[in-house]
Parts: C-alpha cells; structure tokens; sequence
C-alpha cells in the first residue's frame, strides 16, 4: 500500500522551538509549588533527575525518529517492532487522544490565564475560539505552525531568562537561607524515605519533560531529519531542562517552599517580590503564551497521530486525505471538534488524568520497540544510534514503569478502563471490517442489477451491448435490456399509436436478433423491450422507476451530430437528471480495444471510471493506463507525491494496483493537450473519461474538457458520470477545492 507522504518543510529553529515551546508550558507555573510542596528545596533536584531520565527517552527517539522519519511517532515504531497488531492500535490511539485531550486542557488553561486581563471573557467560549484558530492555521501549512512556536518559544525564553537574571541579582531576590528554610540537602530522612518523596516529585513533573515528541511525531515534515531531528530533541530538551531547573532554583530561593507548597501561582507570587508591577503582568502574559503554545504542539502532534493511524488503515481512511497544502485537514478538524467538544462539556480536568498516564504508556512500549527493532534490523541504515545500548532503551522503560507505578491512582484506573475499551473497539472493528472485505468481494462478483441501453439504431446498438457484456460477463446476476423507445404523439389516435408500436415490436425484433448473440457469446443474461412514450428521456426515467432495478444507463452517441446541438438533446438530459449512473459511448472500434487510457483527477467520477476499466481487464488481454495529469515546471517532490496520489486513488477504488494497469503522470501545457498527446503516442483504442463538473452548464455537453476532446481524439470513448444526490455533489465540489 502506497503511503503519500506530507511535504518536509521545518528548519532546525523551528523543530527546536516545537520541542522547546511545546514543553515549556502552562505546567511549569503551577508545579513548581506542588514541587516545592512535596520536596522542599529538594525540588531543584528531582527536577534535574526528571532531565536526566528524560534524556534516555530522547536520545531513543533521536535513533528511531531518524531511522523511521515518517509522522506518527510512537505508533510508527511499534508497527515496526511488533506488527500492526492491538499493541499497535492501543499505542497509537492513546497517543493521539492523549495529545487531543492535552489541546482541550490547554486551551481551557488559556481561556483561564485570559481572564486575568480580562476578566469578563467567558471561558468555554474562548477556549472554543483557540482551538478553532490553531486548526485553521494547522490546515493552512505547517511553516506557520513552526514559525508561531518560533514567536511564542522566543517570548517564552526571553521573559523566564529576565526572571532567572532578575530573581538572582536583585536584593529582593534569591537568598540561600530562604531556599533552604533551615534544612539541609536530603537531611532527616531514611533513604528510603528521601527516594520515595524524590520519585513521587519526578513523578509529578515528569510529563512536563516529553513535550520533545512533538518532534518526532512530526518527523515526515522536517528538512534533513538525519541532521535536524536529533539536534531538536537534545537542544530541546537541554533548554527545557535548564529553565526548568533554574526558574524552579530562583522561585524557591525568593519564597520559602512551606509558603509555595500547593500553590498554582508560585511564579506570579515571586515575580511579586523582586520585580512588582510590571514584571507580575509580564508574567501572566508568559502563562498565556505558555498555554497557547501547548494548544499549538498538542494538537500538531494529535493530528499527525490521527493520519497516521488512517494512513495506515487503523482508523477510517478518510483522515488521511491531504489539503492543498499538504496538511491532513480531516485528521484536523476531528481533533479540533473533539479536543472542542471535551472543553465545552467540562471534561478537562478528567482527561486530564489519562492524557498523563497515556503518555507513560506509549513512551513504554516505544522504548521496547528500539530493543526489538536493533535485534530484528541489525544491518539498517541508522542515522543516530542511541549510545550505551541497551541501558538507554531499558531505563527509558523502567522509567515509564517507575512513574506510572507513583502516579495518581484515578490516572492509573481510568488509563485502565480506556486501554479496556480500545482494545474492545480494536476487536469488534477488525472483525466488521474483515466482513465488510468479504462482502464486498462478493458484491464485486455477483453484481446485480440490469445495464439499461437506450438505442434503437442497430449500429449504435450493436456497439453499447458489446460494451455491456463485456461489463457485465464477470458478474452472475447483472443482465442486460435493450430498450428502444416509440415516440408517439399526445394527440395522436388509438390506430396512428397501434401502427407505431407494430412497427416498434419490428425494429426491435430486428435487433434482438442482431445483438442477442454477443451477449449470448459472453454468457450475459439479454432482453429487448420497447416503451411507448413521448420522448426517450421520460421513457428512461420511467423505466429507472420500475420494481426490476437498473445499475446503469448506456447511450450512444446519435448517428448525426446535429441532435447533440439542440437545446435539451436526451444525451445531456439523461446525462444531468437520470438517478443512475450514465455512460455515453461514442463507438470507434470498441469490438477489438487493446489499450484503454483513463485520466485521473480525483472528481466524483474517478471511482466508476477506474471500475468500469477493470470489468473491460477483468480476464482479458487489456492494459489500461490511469494518467494524471500535472502543470509543467513542477520539482522532484511534488512529482514524486502527484505519483503516490495516483496510486492512493487506484488502491482506494479497486483496492490495490492491478498488473494490467500502468500508473502514469506527467507534466502538460494542459490537461487537454496531455491527453490528446497520449493518446496520440499511445495509440489507445478506448478512453474512459469522467463528465466534467460543469456538465450540468448549458454551455456544454458533457464539460467543456470533454467536449473539446470529443473533437480531437480519434479513439473510442467513454464519458461516465456517476449520480450523487445534489448535496453530495456540492460537498464534493467543496472538498475537491480544499484538496486540489
């Protein structure tokens, strides 16, 4: 299965600034207090060990997150490691609902901080407000997506580096009786008592540390990843910890940690103390840009999750659909309405929970994965390799292990509850859609439903019954039925109508006996009927209304091209109204077609084209050719992904690339020319063409491209439009223009 791949667009700065800004975040004002509050001044150490042990989970995702630099993350490698099996489903989703579920929690954090400036801002309206505006700039391109992280991370940097500079040279700053509080470094306990109070601190802080995953849960869309994605990881975290240690280092020093214990404003608190006025408002705009930034990398690294997941048939493959820009903007807009919907309904501070002890979870089984994936790929290229293995992949692990074992208990039984329920959505899906696979096998195969021809020139219907029973020949209960249509006059007498219709049972006689053979020949089930009526089209509606369902309707093209310049001509009327899918055969040779040549470009009509060529192959000496077309002057990239997403679109409608089709694109003054020219050079006998969206315009036929290649091309063709109700339709439009 073909994988089309999003754009490498992020420098080295702004994979720095994800990882830096997406870390430091709202977290680091308010624990610094519960910090000071569990470990007194012995904070500032646990805070160091967090860094620590945080640095054997970075330098893994540097060697895995370089060796696999495709987005997803965590899920990427466990696929790798251990098979696209439930540990893989449960790593991934937990990923991408703990980062869903982090956005919400952030956005309601800056809704909060919002409202210290603002005090009459309504929180869930406001939070609802952020989350929009960062998924609309996701879906714009992920360059302002890094260059706001680039603002944000600047103003973040420079405001706790005055903090540190201020906190320690001011008077009434930092002072080392005040850090203390009358207590020595780990002084008056057992060992074992310090170790348990230094781990539930790591513990509390330590999700505040992997805000780095970002990085690597977007490593497909990052410039030189050999080079930048170990070098955002470690300088990253480096900064991360740095501040952390520091800002924690001056807060203590300022107030004593019996006064900070508990509190959530700590920094706002001592900011107070050595810099009042300004400095305490400068602050508070750092929480809200703190919290911004969190709403930004959370719901970068949920989306990316989220297509991953699709991309790789995990969750509904519509999320995987590209932008324009080459953003997954379905993946997108289902985290910004979930991440939305968790906010408004006050769920934050519950989720809040899971999203801590899903990322303990899924940092787990990535450290192992690097075990497996050293033993079952020795000889891979690997850009970075994680030094001292395989301590750095087992501490990592232990690590994960060791703090959810100090973990908030509620965390633990709701991550419980939630892998129990993935794990039952990961069974009951698996099943239906191994179901859904037979089914629709079997549809393939068995078919249904009649091909309704509207012909009554024996040359026009000896062509479209050759074209149908081709169609139909592989499926066992699609048959054919030929009708002609007598038109009758409304006011005609009963013996004028009588006369009409004998001499209609005639001609139909005639060419039940000319064209009963070729479907015979097939082995197609074949009836001939007239209708009676005032006009062809309203013969076919009717007809499309009786209890023996029609599956398609075929016309061909009238043996003088006068009729199809008259206002309301039946091939345009059917084309436009009928309730069915229509083909409109213009007939060059279809008896001995070799070569069949279907242009692609993702309309609504693509999917019936692609099966119409494959019932034409199916068990006959037939190569197609699906070609997209693309303007001239394009670079290596943006070839190499209109290629992938030619084959997404042939493995999405016949679910893998055939041996007798052949993927083309090519560059072309238009898409006009390019297909004149193809079929010029390669000598196709049938192309197959969807109507054009402007089909339902009075100033074309079947759209103004295949109207104009009506004209030109010298082979037979085949325009196929596929019925939608109207509002798909217009959905349909909408979406093309996103992706297009």
């Amino acid at each position: 299965m073909t994988k089309r791949k999003l754009r490498r667009q992020l420098t080295l700065l702004q994979v720095i600034m994800l990882g830096t800004a997406g870390t430091i975040s709202a977290e680091i004002f308010v624990l610094t207090g519960h910090a000071a509050g569990i470990a007194g001044p012995d904070a500032v150490l646990a805070i160091i060990i967090g860094g620590v042990l945080t640095l054997s989970i970075a330098l893994n995702y540097c060697e895995l997150a370089t060796t696999y630099p495709f987005t997803g993350g965590a899920m990427t490698y466990v696929k790798e490691g251990f098979g696209n099996n439930l540990v893989m489903f449960l790593v991934g989703s937990l990923d991408a609902l703990s980062s869903t579920f982090y956005a919400a929690l952030s956005a309601v954090g800056f809704a909060y901080s919002l409202k210290v400036f603002f005090p009459f801002l309504p929180i869930i309206p406001v939070a609802l407000l952020v989350i929009v505006a960062v998924g609309a700039m996701h879906i714009r391109g992920i360059n302002s997506v890094g260059n706001l992280q680039i603002v944000l991370g600047a103003f973040l940097l420079i405001v706790f580096g005055v903090y540190v500079v201020l906190g320690l040279t001011r008077p009434e700053g930092f002072n080392w009786q005040t850090f203390q509080s009358g207590r020595e470094l780990l002084e008056n306990q057992s060992v074992w008592a310090n170790l348990g109070r230094m781990l539930t601190t790591v513990a509390l802080i330590y999700n505040a540390y992997v805000g780095f995953e970002v990085i690597a849960d977007d490593a497909e869309e990052i410039r030189e990843p050999s080079r930048n994605i170990p070098a955002g990881i470690l300088i990253s975290l480096g900064i991360t910890t740095l501040v952390y240690t520091l800002v924690s280092f001056v807060t203590i020093g300022v107030i004593p940690y019996e006064v900070l214990a508990g509190s959530e404003t700590a920094l706002t608190d001592a900011v107070g103390i050595f810099w009042p006025g300004i400095g305490v408002t400068i602050m508070a705009a750092a929480g809200i840009v703190a919290t911004l930034t969190s709403v930004n990398s959370a719901m970068l690294s949920a989306t990316r999750e989220t297509f991953t997941l699709s991309r790789d048939q995990v969750w509904p493959r519509i999320l995987s659909r590209l932008s324009r820009w080459r953003t997954p903007y379905v993946s997108v807009l289902m985290v910004l309405v979930i991440s939305g919907f968790v906010a408004a309904i006050g769920l934050v501070d519950f989720l809040s929970f899971i999203s801590s002890a899903g990322y303990m979870f899924v940092l787990f089984w990535a450290s192992l994965s690097m075990i497996v994936l050293r033993k079952k790929y020795p000889s891979i290229d690997r850009p970075f390799k994680a030094p001292l293995f395989p301590l750095t992949p087992i501490l990592a692990a232990l690590s994960g292990v060791l703090i959810i074992a100090f973990a908030n208990p509620r965390a633990l039984l709701f991550l419980g509850l939630l892998i129990l329920f993935l794990a039952v959505v990961f069974y009951v899906s698996r099943t239906f859609r191994h179901k859904a696979l037979i089914q629709a096998r079997v549809e393939q195969e068995l078919g249904g439903g009649r091909l309704l021809i509207s012909a009554i020139n024996p040359a026009t219907a000896v062509g479209l019954v050759e074209l149908a029973s081709r169609l139909a020949e592989h499926q066992e209960d699609t048959t054919i039925s030929l009708m002609s249509v007598i038109k009758v006059p409304t006011t005609g007498s009963e013996d004028e109508i009588n006369k009409l219709i004998q001499q209609g049972k005639a001609a139909r006689d005639r060419l039940l006996n000319l064209t009963a053979p070729i479907a015979q020949q097939r082995n197609v089930a074949f009836s001939a009927k007239i209708k009676a009526a005032n006009n062809v089209e309203s013969a076919i509606y009717r007809e499309l209304k009786s209890p023996n369902p029609v599956k398609m309707v075929i016309l061909g093209w009238p043996s003088e091209d006068e009729k199809l310049r008259i206002p309301h001509n039946i091939i345009k009327e059917v084309m436009v109204n009928a309730r069915k899918d229509v083909l409109v055969l213009r007939n060059r040779g279809i008896e001995t077609i070799q070569k069949v040549l279907v242009p692609i470009s993702g309309g609504p009509n693509t999917r019936l084209c692609l099966n119409l060529a494959a019932s034409l192959a199916y068990e006959q000496e037939i190569k197609v050719t699906a070609l997209h077309l693309t303007p001239e002057g394009l670079d290596e990239e943006k070839m190499e992904d209109a290629d992938l997403y030619l084959q997404e679109i042939v493995e999405n409608s016949l679910g893998a690339v055939p041996d007798w089709m052949e993927i083309s694109v090519r560059p072309a003054p238009s898409v006009s020319e390019g297909i004149q020219q193809t079929v010029q050079v390669g000598h196709y006998d049938l192309l197959i063409i969807g109507a054009g969206g402007d089909v339902f315009s009075h100033r074309s036929l079947f759209g103004l491209l295949n109207d104009i290649l009506i004209e030109t091309v010298d082979c037979s063709m085949l325009i196929a439009r596929h019925y939608q109700p109207e509002a798909v339709t217009w959905l349909n439009k909408r979406i093309h223009q996103v992706e297009v």
